[in-house]
């Protein structure tokens, strides 16, 4: 009897999540740690959230949704839970852990990360692999028609296999994520919460809070979308907006003026310059396995508009077209690895989402009216044209599922927060003041010199904070105004220090581990070679010439490396780009220091050889300067030497 009432009570304890994962048709699983130093934390719970895939049929298949939550840690924070969305759309939520662990929004409130279904470790994943396929065509020297036409049966390739996996295709939209997120939220038994999503997810966010206006304690919309149907067809004039924008403070900058007097002509006489004589560029083999990428005119178009995303890059934009229209090589390489980002997304659930919101929405004719007014420009951007090319196809036997927003949306009572970058080339600072329009209890907050999602930056991280945490009044804190632009130009240009860069930040054990026995090889060279020449006095004059030399090629040696170490870390620190074109002209000695180590080196090695027999310890010598020719061999494959 004691047993059943122990029991009875047990299951009346669990029958309010029993009753509401029977009324939202959900179940939930816990899941190991996504990311290796999760495991264990007693702050972060992952798991999955397996939801119908077809939601008017919510008893027939099942997927997962991946899920982090991220307890807060004031005894308030479960009242006052974040939803963070990620755009793309292809972009998993997860994937910015980084920003909220531990961050000030964290001790306020739950934070809840989510895969949205066919991202990241949602299950079914929705063809990962495309973008490679993608970054493959773009590396080809090739006219944009023909990329689009690759793009296409590539895209549809991946839909073919969607197919023949059973994946219905039809219900990878913004309508049955909405669905998915309401259902979350009512499992983690949350009244309301803050949504808060960048980019595409400012659209699936708006949708979200038509659809369950009842679930939003706030929205914070970053890099917004106010109007799914301008989103693609104004593309080429927000493009070209946020460049004039570059061109104009480069204009009003002394420094940048003087370096790049004319950039806006050098930057259309780049793309007249690329369309007769493309660049090829070797790249690494974990960006491309055929470790050659060519850059065209429409591979150079996108590199830019890529870089007006961030305002790190903003920064060294004037060098970046500058490098371009040289067609330095040596650096444009370490520029793909940059730009590749642009694809790292899952394009099954990109075009799911794209073709149904956004392309059978818009209208190519549009498009291409708004890339003609920019003749200069060559016909917009084809990476983003392409999209309708697959679209046609894509949307062939499907039935696009209703835009909510397309009605006259919900007049939302819930405060919005948005945020808006100057250079944003894909959703500028107009699209900001359309979203504050459509909202009455909206508040903008405008980013000047910043480029796509402000709120990720420190200073709009703390505005959205102070948001977050007292939503009922609009934060007091402001992206500076009046500042002056600074553009980064004072660089000594080597292309070597990208390749030393990359392997610092992967730092891969076995591969440094025979580098750091050489440096220590190196140290106790100098300094056994300094305390010998100061004791043995009477050594024959060629043990000395070795030491003398064997300790001035350690040194020299030592101190390369150190300061080539030292000068990436601080210059990373600056600004991370800088190091994809060399070292501050302020660093530019440590080149002569290196070629003073090889040319001492060279010497030391012709030494030993010419005197090989009248030096002691030959054995022991040649083992300090194969070292030293280790570390220079480390320098021929970090690209310093051709």
């Amino acid at each position: 009897m004691k047993f059943s009432y122990r029991v009875f009570c047990l299951l009346l304890s669990l029958m309010p999540l029993i009753c509401q994962a029977w009324q939202t048709n959900v179940d939930w699983e816990e899941a190991e740690a996504f990311y290796p130093g999760l495991a264990d934390q007693p702050d972060v719970r992952c798991g999955y959230l397996s939801v119908p895939e077809n939601w008017d049929q919510p008893t027939a298949k099942r997927i997962k949704l991946a899920v982090v939550i991220l307890k807060g840690q004031s005894a308030q924070a479960a009242s006052n839970p974040m939803l963070y969305l990620e755009g793309g759309p292809g972009a998993g939520g997860i994937a910015g852990l980084g920003y909220f662990w531990g961050s000030q929004i964290q001790q306020n409130s739950d934070v809840v990360l989510v895969d949205i279904r066919g991202t990241g470790f949602s299950q079914p994943r929705l063809c990962p692999d495309l973008g490679k396929k993608f970054m493959e065509i773009l590396a080809l020297d090739q006219s944009p028609s023909e990329d689009e036409e690759q793009k296409m049966l590539a895209a549809m390739s991946c839909k073919q296999d969607l197919i023949g996996r059973g994946i219905d295709v039809q219900c990878y939209n913004s309508q049955a994520v909405s669905k998915d997120l309401h259902a979350l939220k009512q499992f983690l038994n949350y009244k309301k919460w803050h949504v808060y999503g960048v980019s595409y997810g400012t659209h699936l966010a708006q949708q979200y809070a038509q659809a369950m206006p009842q679930d939003i304690q706030s929205l914070v919309l970053d890099s917004s979308i106010p109007d799914i149907q301008s989103y693609y067809t104004d593309n080429t004039s927000n493009y070209v907006q946020a460049l004039e924008k570059v061109f104009d403070y480069c204009a009003l900058d002394p420094e940048c003026q003087q370096r790049y007097p004319n950039l806006e002509s050098t930057y259309y006489a780049t793309i007249e310059k690329l369309t007769k004589a493309p660049i090829e560029v070797k790249v690494d083999r974990q960006v491309l396995e055929s470790r050659s990428f060519t850059y065209n005119a429409e591979d150079f178009k996108v590199a830019i508009q890529q870089a007006l995303y961030d305002e790190r890059l903003v920064a060294v934009l004037p060098l970046l077209i500058d490098e371009f229209h040289k067609g330095n090589a040596e650096t444009l390489g370490a520029m793909v690895r940059a730009f590749s980002g642009a694809l790292e997304l899952d394009y099954g659930l990109y075009y799911c989402m794209t073709c149904a919101d956004v392309v059978s929405s818009g209208s190519s004719d549009a498009y291409e009216v708004d890339a003609a007014k920019h003749e200069k420009l060559r016909g917009g951007l084809s990476f983003y044209h392409s999209d309708y090319v697959v679209c046609e196809r894509w949307l062939k036997g499907v039935q696009p599922a209703v835009d909510s927003l397309g009605a006259s949306p919900v007049a939302l009572e819930a405060p919005v927060l948005i945020f808006a970058g100057e250079f944003d080339p894909i959703t500028p600072l107009s699209n900001g003041r359309l979203t504050a329009a459509k909202y009455p209890n909206s508040h903008l907050v405008e980013a000047p010199r910043f480029g796509h999602v402000p709120s990720h930056a420190r200073k709009g991280f703390g505005i959205l904070a102070e948001f977050v945490a007292n939503a009922e009044r609009w934060p007091a804190a402001a992206f500076p105004a009046g500042e002056e632009m600074r553009f980064v130009g004072d660089v000594a240009v080597h292309g070597g220090i990208a390749g030393l860069a990359g392997s610092l930040d992967e730092f891969n054990p076995v591969f440094f581990g025979p580098l750091a026995v050489a440096i220590l090889v190196l140290f106790i060279a100098f300094v056994v070679c300094i305390v010998s020449l100061w004791k043995n006095r009477q050594d024959t004059m060629a043990n000395k010439g070795m030491k003398g030399l064997l300790g001035l090629t350690s040194l020299l040696g030592l101190l390369t490396l150190a300061g080539f170490v030292w000068a990436v870390q601080q210059t990373a620190g600056q600004n991370l780009y800088i190091l994809a074109f060399g070292l501050p002209q302020q660093f530019s000695y440590l080149f002569l220091i290196q070629l003073l180590f090889i040319v001492v080196l060279a010497c030391s090695v012709l030494y030993f050889l010419l005197r090989i027999r009248r030096i002691s310890n030959a054995s022991m010598i040649g083992s300090v300067l194969f070292s030293g020719l280790l570390i220079g061999v480390y320098f021929q494959y970090w690209g310093f030497w051709g």
